[in-house]
């Protein structure tokens, strides 16, 4: 019997698309990643793989359910895809699109569709009576059609035909499709749609029908309790997003204030002492809250800064966690090592968690995993909190964010998750996570199992690792005696040489008149930090009929960056007249400060893709024959860009949009 989601499962899920990712998410680029996510996604949620009503569309716009040739790709493709991850311990989770459907031939001309014989088709009795605030029953009244006698049991959504789940017809055609989309196309799962749209004991009947091992529900409301009735609901057949955990999550960031982290009522349905946690699916973005860079009739609500701080906590915590698309594109090695500590403590959608310290600084739980305890500590000051050595032995740490494990987990450790890196020799180290201070390492970096004769290091050692692949195993020695054995895959390829780059940084301040100069406090990356509050700049350029203030900044290798808030004033004052922070700037960028504020500080737009990038100058000596491409910070790509943006290649600048 379908039970919603399971119980105890360690799995991480990513979401595979962001909003208009027609490029990054095509069936034939997310097959090619499907090594890199091995081992470490063990469920990618894809875009909703039918045929929609327009032509290049999310798929949220559904016309066809067996038809499945969408702007992501042919059905072939999706099926390669699908198998291809599956071979490699990867499911794939399909966008379940039922609340509303498209029609091809007026208000209810619903296409038919033929599959194993039977012919599935919508009808106009199938729409909700109250369908579109009514709209729909008076268009159903002038051409003489009827509707169903059953209004929507939830909310509406404008623009297309709202399905009448009670209507036997359409839970055929639902229970058929599922069907298809798990027997046939070989689907692992369900994320269905928008369910606050109709009955929630439908989803649950539907997973029965379909015996599906993993469903969840987009119940968008942040308070837990309603996400929570939403799950009673469906008989327990489903997972949900948990929103509150996302809410709780963003607000701590945005506030600057981690104790708002703190177990509460509203913190989310993953919390300690509830028994939803199994069916808690926590998330810290996704593609509606992302900042869309439109302000169209849209309101986007994105976590602007601390990207790595929130995966560390949502990746150290009970529930299962689904990784933004976006957010992995940006942090791939962090994101994977994060995921490679769960695992190794053995933190699952169950798991338990006790507060170990909070304040407004930082905040951190220690998470008890089936192999061990995981200490996560987040916040402003995570790095500055003193963790006893004697019970914990650090794994990772990052930009506000600490990953520790309780020393009697007795195992290894490496700290470089496993994947493509670039650099001649790859410097990983090794850590021995032991109660007893005598504990050695042994390692082989040719796939054999480490034996008590192998090479033999101290804990914290770095080994070089070649240019190639490599296969390192890595096990404790305690007493001569070899214990787990932790294994990392790595393609090392040498990197391209680095030429020191010059960015600049525009910003304008029209919104919040400030007329006569901006201060730019800057840090991060191999910059030396200025004094607050920063350099006093007054040089200023117009473009596009906008006056931008701008200072240069050199960027020193390929993972150079720098961070700012503008403000005006002196040190004394200036506080009271600042921007929000600006985060990991790579290229040439324009910013807009906005009179808008959060907190107490104006907003900041990153307005480049608009304004546009000043041209680049090519490298005279880069072959035409050249197959590879680079970022315009100097990194170096394996292959053709998936992601929109600008780019050189065989000495031209490319625009991949």
């Amino acid at each position: 019997m379908a039970q919603g989601w399971p119980a105890g499962y360690g799995g991480v899920m990513l979401q595979g698309f962001y909003w208009d990712s027609f490029d990054a998410s095509q069936w034939t680029v997310l097959e090619k990643k499907a090594d890199d996510f091995s081992g470490y996604f063990d469920l990618v949620w894809v875009p909703q793989s039918g045929k929609a009503a327009a032509t290049k569309s999310m798929g949220y716009d559904p016309l066809y359910y067996f038809n499945q040739n969408s702007t992501f790709g042919t059905e072939a493709q999706l099926r390669s895809m699908i198998t291809t991850f599956k071979n490699k311990q990867v499911g794939t989770i399909a966008d379940v699109v039922i609340n509303h459907h498209g029609t091809n031939n007026g208000w209810f001309g619903f296409p038919a569709e033929e599959y194993k014989g039977v012919t599935y088709q919508n009808l106009s009795t199938d729409v909700c009576a109250n369908d579109d605030n009514g709209a729909a029953a008076a268009e159903a009244s002038r051409i003489g059609v009827q509707l169903s006698k059953n209004n929507d049991e939830g909310e509406g959504w404008g623009g297309m035909r709202d399905l009448d789940h009670k209507s036997t017809n359409v839970q055929n055609i639902v229970k058929a499709y599922e069907d298809y989309l798990l027997n046939d196309l070989g689907y692992a799962g369900f994320r269905y749609d928008m369910v606050k749209g109709f009955g929630a004991y439908h989803v649950g009947d539907y997973n029965t029908a379909a015996n599906v091992k993993y469903s969840v529900g987009e119940y968008w409301d942040g308070n837990a309790n309603n996400v929570k009735g939403w799950i009673d609901a469906t008989g327990k057949k489903s997972a949900a997003f948990d929103f509150a955990f996302r809410y709780t999550v963003r607000d701590a960031i945005n506030q600057n204030n981690w104790s708002m982290l703190n177990e509460s009522n509203t913190t989310g349905i993953n919390v300690d002492n509830g028994a939803y946690k199994q069916y808690a699916v926590t998330f810290v973005e996704n593609h509606d809250v992302q900042d869309r860079g439109t302000t169209n009739g849209y309101t986007p609500d994105p976590i602007r800064r601390d990207t790595l701080a929130a995966n560390a906590y949502l990746l150290a915590m009970p529930g299962t966690p689904c990784v933004f698309y976006t957010h992995y594109l940006a942090y791939p090695k962090e994101i994977k090592a994060m995921i490679d500590a769960r695992k190794l403590a053995g933190v699952t959608n169950t798991s338990s968690y006790q507060n170990y310290r909070s304040s407004a600084g930082y905040y951190a739980n220690v998470v008890t995993g089936t192999n061990g305890k995981l200490l996560v500590v987040v916040g402003s000051n995570a790095n500055q909190l003193a963790v006893p050595t004697s019970r914990y032995t650090k794994l990772l740490s990052g930009y506000h964010y600490a990953y520790y494990l309780a020393s009697d987990a007795e195992t290894a450790w490496v700290d470089k998750a496993s994947g493509a890196y670039e650099g001649e020799n790859l410097k990983v180290k090794l850590t021995a996570v032991s109660t007893n201070a005598g504990a050695k390492l042994v390692y082989t970096t040719n796939g054999t199992t480490p034996a008590a004769s192998s090479t033999q290091v101290a804990s914290g050692t770095e080994i070089t690792l070649p240019e190639g692949e490599t296969t390192l195993k890595v096990a404790l020695l305690v007493n001569g005696v070899v214990g787990k054995v932790i294994t990392r895959s790595y393609k090392i390829a040498a990197a391209a040489p680095y030429t020191p780059e010059t960015i600049r940084v525009y910003v304008n301040t029209d919104e919040v008149n400030w007329k006569s100069y901006v201060n730019y406090h800057s840090w991060g990356g191999t910059h030396t930090g200025t004094a607050w509050p920063g350099d006093k700049v007054t040089a200023t350029v117009s473009v596009n009929g906008k006056t931008w203030f701008y200072k240069d900044y050199t960027l020193n290798n390929a993972d150079d960056y720098v961070n700012f808030v503008f403000s005006i004033g002196t040190a004394a004052n200036a506080g009271a007249n600042q921007s929000l922070d600006v985060e990991r700037v790579k290229r040439t960028s324009y910013f807009i400060v906005s009179s808008a504020k959060e907190n107490g500080k104006f907003t900041v737009r990153d307005v480049t893709e608009a304004t546009g990038i000043e041209g680049v100058e090519t490298d005279s000596k880069l072959r035409t024959a050249d197959r590879y491409y680079y970022t315009l910070s100097g990194q170096r790509l394996s292959g053709k860009p998936v992601q929109r943006g600008v780019y050189i290649h065989a000495g031209r600048k490319i625009i991949i949009r």
